[in-house]
């Protein structure tokens, strides 16, 4: 039995081959081809350089369309890639040592409550503020309208990624965001409010946009559990999602999550605050498990796994993705594989892994669907 969506605007008519193949996946309406999507980390791309794009070029039907890389120019980092240290709009100090990936906040702004009044007096505004810098509105519009007018069905970000439960990490440091929690400290409430406040505001305003597709991304989990019980997680993290998920779910907006980490305790929440693509990984979570949780439930963008890509040999490859597609796969829908490089899996793993999964996912030739996307970006 799959979910209902009577909610939702399940037309496919103006959209392009990608839009309506993912929107098929989405509601299980039986799709033209598994959809994937393939991103590389930009310290990868700034490793390899052109022999990507002999990769992409090699594998057609997985990058129907893509911007050449230049072998003579770094590839440029930007936001939280660059090296060194930046601090965002909520006052947390990031730093990076290797510039291509992602650093990690060294600076928590909220360590000591001491700190909190003077903080609130600094507070990020929705309608200017970004993370890092002025609130690009009117590009977000922008590129609404793009996709509408060539078809693209792909989700929109209002908010940057670790939006609620790891922003208020992030302002207070793990250990006392957990002390936090367990003492039911009163400012914490204010202080998700705060945030809460800026979230909704975000989300509603991108629906008066126009978007069509709701994005959210945040780790909810941790290696192999939350890092929460889920009596804390409903207290402190769900209302997050409620007034952003559920906002859009209220008015028949479908929402794609991205969530690292083992999230298989609040799956079902998930579902019920409205996300309609869910983006999981699949060691973190185990696929049998995983199974149990999602199959026929909720469609997903099934995260292959990264830890597995620099150790793996090629029959390794192939068996992770057999199991994938043996214990995912319907006609009707409801899969779609990521894929995300690092600079730590060879050029041979990449190719191999890029051809199974080109013949797993029945990928159409790229004419036939006037090189559309075959993913969601």
């Amino acid at each position: 039995m799959k979910p209902e969506f009577s909610r939702y605007n399940t037309s496919y008519e103006g959209l392009s081959p990608q839009g309506e193949n993912i929107k098929r996946m989405m509601f299980y309406d039986y799709p033209g081809w598994v959809p994937v999507q393939v991103s590389f980390l930009p310290a990868c791309m700034n490793k390899y350089k052109s022999v990507l794009n002999e990769l992409k070029t090699k594998h057609r039907r997985l990058f129907p369309q893509f911007e050449k890389i230049d072998e003579h120019k770094p590839v440029e980092y930007k936001d939280f890639y660059i090296e060194g240290e930046v601090i965002d709009c909520w006052g947390c100090i990031w730093k990076n040592l290797h510039g291509g990936m992602v650093g990690k906040v060294i600076g928590h702004p909220l360590e000591n409550w001491e700190y909190f009044e003077e903080w609130k007096k600094h507070l990020p505004d929705p309608e200017k503020d970004g993370i890092l810098g002025p609130k690009d509105w009117e590009g977000i519009l922008k590129d609404i309208q793009e996709k509408k007018k060539h078809g693209i069905f792909s989700p929109d970000f209002p908010l940057p990624h670790g939006f609620h439960f790891m922003l208020m990490w992030d302002l207070r440091g793990f250990e006392n965001l957990m002390i936090d929690m367990i003492t039911e400290e009163p400012r914490l409430t204010e202080l998700m409010n705060i945030i809460m406040s800026y979230n909704k505001y975000s989300v509603l305003k991108i629906i008066d946009l126009g978007t069509e597709f709701l994005g959210l991304a945040e780790d909810l989990g941790i290696q192999n559990n939350l890092p929460v019980s889920k009596e804390l997680w409903d207290r402190y993290v769900k209302p997050g999602y409620e007034v952003t998920a559920g906002e859009a779910k209220k008015r028949g907006i479908p929402v794609y999550l991205h969530s690292d980490g083992h999230i298989l305790p609040i799956i079902d929440d998930l579902i019920d605050l409205g996300i309609t693509l869910l983006n999981p990984q699949s060691r973190a979570n185990g696929i049998q498990p995983l199974r149990e949780r999602v199959f026929k439930k909720v469609a997903i963008n099934l995260d292959l796994d990264r830890q597995l890509f620099p150790v793996a040999e090629k029959q390794d490859i192939k068996k992770h993705v057999n199991e994938v597609f043996n214990a995912f796969y319907l006609p009707e829908g409801g899969l779609m594989i990521n894929i995300e490089i690092n600079e730590d899996v060879s050029l041979e793993i990449i190719d191999y892994l890029f051809s199974i999964v080109e013949d797993y996912c029945n990928l159409p030739d790229p004419e036939e669907i006037h090189f559309s996307k075959i993913g969601l970006f």
